[in-house]
């Protein structure tokens, strides 16, 4: 896997490191990062977003 230099990923609800948010499995690829053994578009092969936490 390749560093992108854009931290953001398309299943991202968040930017990475926003306040209130956190790292969570994705929900398309069920946090393993493929989906029918090809990357997950969501989570660019990481099985990882970012998604708000908590209350306000």
């Amino acid at each position: 896997m390749m560093a992108d230099s854009d931290p953001t990923k398309p299943g991202d609800e968040a930017t990475p490191g926003a306040r209130g948010t956190g790292e969570n499995l994705c929900r398309h690829c069920g946090g393993t990062g493929k989906i029918g053994g090809e990357a997950c578009p969501d989570s660019k092969d990481t099985g990882k977003i970012t998604t708000g936490i908590g209350g306000g």
